[in-house]
Order: C-alpha cells, then sequence, then structure tokens
C-alpha cells in the first residue's frame, strides 16, 4: 500500500503525524516499509494551538510513535490570521515547521498522508474555483516544496495518494490503531469539509468510484499543462529581450497562447497567478495605451510596465521621503537633504533609497574643493541641465535619461547631487564637467548604488 519508489534513495524518511486516521495508518505502514529497507523513521508534529485539544493531540502523537519505536519531534507555532485566511496561514507555518524538522534530523524524504478522497476534494475544489488545467492537475504523487519546507534538497511524498479513505480506514481497525477526530473537519463553513460531508457522499451514491475518475482526470490535466508549459517556455525565450518582453514579437501570438506565455512568465518569476479577468485587463493596456503613456499596472507582489515596445516585471517599492515626479506640477518643493563630504568612501541616504560612492579617480572633482562644498542630495526637480563632457552639450537630465534610455519609473528614483548654486552629479547619467579635473588617480568621482529593497 505504501508504494514508496527506490528512487527516492533516502536515508532517512519522516511522517508528518497529526494524530487523524490518515497520517496515524500511514505512521503504521511507514514502519513496516523502513524496517524492511533498513530506513531510520521519524514522526513530526506541529502543534497549532488552534483547538483546545491540541495538547490532547500532541500526547496521543508522541506515545503512539513510542508505542512503535519511531523517534518523535514536535514544534510548537502560533498563527496568526494572515489575508489568506487562518488555514492558509497554519498551513504555511506548518510545512515550514516539518522541513525545519527534516533538517534537524537529517530526514530527506518528508510523507504525508493525503490520500485518493483528497486527490478528488482538491480538484472539485479547483473546479469550483475555475482553474485552468495547472489548478485540475491536483497533487503530485512527490515533489520538491522549497517554498513550502525551506530546502530545495528536500522531497514531499504522498505515497497514499491512489488509496481511498475507506481502505484507510478498514486497515486502521483491522491494525488496531487508534486516531484523533479533529472538531473543525466537522464545520461545514470550511469549503472542504461542505463538498467531504454533503457533496462527496452524493456523488458516492450515484456515481460509486467518482474518485478514481477524478483522478484520473487530474492525470490528464497534468499531461495538459506540461505541454502547455512546454509551449509558454518555447514562446517566451522567442519573445524575451534580456529582462524584458518584446510586445511586437508577443503581439504576433494568439491570445491563448500570449495568456499562457504570461501566466508561465509570473511562475518563473515566483510571482502570484493572476486571475484571467486581471490578466485580459493587463494585456488589454499593455496594447492600448498611447506610446507615450508611462504605463504602470499593479500587481500584489510587483508593477507591470511598458517602456519603449517592451514589458518589464519591476518590484514593488517603498514610497521614498520627499521623491517627486518632476512633471507632476502639483507636487510641492520640499528641500533636499543638505551634507558634507568628510573624505568617507559613501555615504547612506536611506530617504533616497541608496547609497553615494566616492572613489579614486583619473578624472574627477578635487578632494579639497569637495570637502569645503555644502553638499544637497535630492530628487529632480524639473529643468536641471548638465554637461558631462567638454565635446558634448548641455542638455535637460529629461533629454539624457531619454537619450540612454532609462525608463521613467528609474528616473523617478534617481537622486541628484549639487551645490547651492551648480548640479555636481545626477544618478543614472554621471558628473557635469564643469568642476571637473585629471590626475593621477587623486581626483574623486560619484557614484550612486540603490540599496536592494
Amino acid at each position: 500500500m505504501l508504494g514508496l519508489r527506490a528512487a527516492y534513495s533516502p536515508t532517512s524518511i519522516a511522517v508528518a503525524l497529526s494524530g487523524g486516521l490518515d497520517s496515524m495508518a500511514l505512521l503504521r505502514l511507514a514502519r513496516d516499509w523502513a524496517a524492511e529497507q533498513g530506513v531510520a523513521l521519524y514522526a513530526f508534529h506541529v502543534h497549532h494551538g488552534l483547538s483546545g485539544n491540541a495538547d490532547a493531540w500532541l500526547a496521543h502523537c508522541a506515545a503512539a510513535s513510542a508505542s512503535l519505536g519511531i523517534a518523535f519531534d514536535h514544534r510548537r507555532v502560533a498563527v496568526k490570521k494572515g489575508k489568506s485566511g487562518i488555514e492558509a496561514a497554519a498551513r504555511k507555518l506548518r510545512y515550514a515547521a516539518l522541513g525545519e524538522m527534516c533538517r534537524a534530523h537529517g530526514a530527506n524524504l518528508l510523507l504525508t498522508a493525503h490520500h485518493l478522497d483528497d486527490q478528488a476534494e482538491t480538484v472539485l475544489l479547483q473546479l469550483l474555483r475555475g482553474a485552468g488545467p495547472a489548478g485540475l492537475s491536483g497533487m503530485d504523487a512527490a515533489n520538491r516544496a522549497p517554498g513550502l519546507l525551506g530546502d530545495p534538497d528536500l522531497v514531499m511524498a504522498r505515497p497514499l495518494l491512489g488509496v481511498a479513505r475507506q481502505e484507510l480506514e478498514a486497515y486502521a481497525r483491522e491494525q488496531g490503531i487508534g486516531w484523533v477526530e479533529d472538531e473543525s473537519n466537522q464545520d461545514p463553513r470550511h469549503a472542504r469539509n461542505a463538498l467531504r460531508h454533503t457533496v462527496m457522499p452524493a456523488l458516492a451514491s450515484s456515481f460509486p468510484g467518482f474518485q478514481q475518475r477524478i483522478a484520473r482526470s487530474a492525470v490528464h490535466a497534468a499531461s495538459s499543462q506540461c505541454l502547455l508549459d512546454e509551449l509558454a517556455a518555447q514562446d517566451l525565450a522567442a519573445c524575451l529581450d534580456g529582462d524584458a518582453v518584446d510586445l511586437a514579437r508577443l503581439q504576433l501570438l494568439s491570445r491563448e497562447r500570449a495568456d499562457n506565455l504570461l501566466r508561465h512568465l509570473f511562475a518563473e518569476r515566483g510571482l502570484a497567478m493572476p486571475s484571467t479577468a486581471w490578466l485580459g485587463e493587463m494585456v488589454a493596456q499593455l496594447f492600448s495605451a498611447r506610446e507615450d503613456a508611462q504605463l504602470k499596472v499593479t500587481h500584489p507582489a510587483c508593477h507591470i510596465r511598458r517602456h519603449r515596445g517592451k514589458l518589464y516585471i519591476t518590484p514593488r517599492l517603498p514610497d521614498l521621503a520627499g521623491m517627486r515626479d518632476p512633471d507632476d506640477a502639483g507636487v510641492l518643493d520640499k528641500p533636499g537633504q543638505s551634507f558634507r563630504w568628510k573624505g568617507e568612501p559613501s555615504i547612506a541616504f536611506p530617504a533616497y533609497g541608496g547609497v553615494l560612492h566616492f572613489h579614486a579617480a583619473d578624472t574627477g572633482f578635487d578632494p579639497a574643493w569637495l570637502r569645503n562644498q555644502e553638499l544637497i542630495i535630492d530628487f529632480r526637480k524639473g529643468g536641471e541641465r548638465l554637461k558631462p563632457a567638454a565635446n558634448r552639450p548641455t542638455r535637460s537630465l529629461k533629454q539624457h535619461y531619454q537619450a540612454l534610455g532609462v525608463p521613467s519609473w528609474e528616473r523617478e528614483r534617481a537622486p541628484v547631487v549639487s551645490t547651492d548654486r551648480s548640479l555636481l552629479f545626477a544618478a543614472g547619467i554621471g558628473m557635469d564637467c564643469q568642476f571637473l579635473g585629471a590626475g593621477q588617480g587623486d581626483r574623486i568621482a560619484l557614484r550612486w548604488a540603490p540599496q536592494a529593497e
């Protein structure tokens, strides 16, 4: 029944033990399998503290493991309700704790007790949510989940995925295995419980063996998703230009292929998958906004931007104190931050989101002169002009940024350094030649480095 493949080659394995029927049956099966294979076995329990019975469940798991001669460990977690709800928050903490225990004990294979009925519930829930092939693929028999477990080398396997809960209950009763019941599993307000206690019994009555057929459909959906992923990877490779997507090439694809490519791109960047409606609105804006529009579509974890016919995904960064758009006439004219350079190699300016570096160069400012200046760092207000070299014209910063192809969102966060009368330096462009001189590495050049956020 356990069905573990030798290909996993575990040095030691662990069972995620909640104390319920499924995990208690898995623990007994894993004990027998590990004894045959000569593999060390651990039982790991996570105490969420969400039920008044949580201490009793912990005691039950510890006693059951001891009676079977299985090494036992547990972790207590404090669950706080997040944006996705208490269940999602508990799940995240549970898997993180299980991963931590696996690392602590050297277990490289974690077994969970998901079974055939769980698979059917998962697929039905995704279907009711309007999911596509990726959601309808259900749970894998085995996979790596570094985002949950915190370890890219740890394999999570579900050896009971082809076994019905009814079979597990019969096995547990035959073996005299005791288990605990989580009272929250009876609460019909949870979607999965409503399916389990109302919908699935009705399906079983009219369509006996429906779980196996749903599981078969999940396999077909997974195969379809593999083909979609392969096509998306090929299309993305053809449309990528550096880190950006060439919109002219993207527009040559059918709408379905373009959406498939963009979903694949979101998955590659580790971003939450957008809804169909959100994706459709984003694509419409990308292709319909006028060419000079500073397009920005907001995603919970990033911004989608267009610049010179290309799509960029940029991180959502916090607003910086005093940051202003020089083209926005309504922005208050706040003063910049005054400072003096005292010979240090760099000065951090958190309010401006970066570090100003001072390094020795053949061409740059005279150190003694620079020390005597009252310097000001600020974001550009509009109208500033800079002459980068004697043989180059004086141009506005906007013209320099346009010539250099600097996107508008980078210009917004690029500060300038000046005296009370003259501009000395603009991030992303360079220094004004008015005060520059040549030497043998005894001059000071300025460089701006945005802080990673």
